[in-house]
């Protein structure tokens, strides 16, 4: 089943690398309480997440953060040491983006945004969306229908359906 507008996030183990190596993170301690961005797409170091998708968040953190967000969270099936140095290289962790892991797609699995395009080489990959999250629960849900484009999925459009 696809998440959706209204639903709670499942329960979820994340990674990222913290000072001392890969930690933990589980997601449900994250958003408590909270107002938080995901952000999640299919893989670090690919084309239209790179140029387009992590870009367009950099681009907006400080919005976001105007509007009362505590956090923008950027996710991937990915593993924490992956999403560390993609976090580093784009800029991304330096203008205040939560870089997490979701290496065997648990949580992409758990929410219904899995795909595989065997063509590409991305197996167990997530679909490319935003959402707004508000103590757990989904308030803004925008999701592409296809992963090579960046449109609903982007920043900018994410603050605008923010009002």
């Amino acid at each position: 089943m696809t998440i959706s507008t209204g639903d709670r996030l499942p329960e979820a183990t994340l990674a990222r690398l913290g000072d001392k190596g890969p930690e933990q993170v589980a997601l449900g301690e994250l958003v408590k309480g909270r107002k938080v961005v995901i952000f999640a797409l299919p893989g670090a170091y690919t084309g239209t997440c790179t140029t387009a998708h992590v870009p367009s968040f950099i681009r907006t953190r400080a919005q976001f953060a105007d509007k009362g967000v505590d956090d923008v969270i950027c996710l991937s099936v990915n593993d924490p040491f992956v999403m560390g140095a993609w976090g580093e290289s784009t800029g991304a962790t330096a203008a205040g983006i939560t870089m997490l892991g979701d290496p065997a797609a648990e949580f992409t699995k758990a929410v219904g945004m899995d795909f595989t395009a065997p063509p590409v080489g991305l197996y167990d990959r997530s679909k490319r969306y935003a959402m707004l999250v508000e103590d757990g629960v989904i308030t803004i849900l925008q999701a592409e229908e296809n992963p090579g484009v960046c449109d609903v999925s982007g920043g900018e459009a994410l603050l605008a359906a923010m009002g």
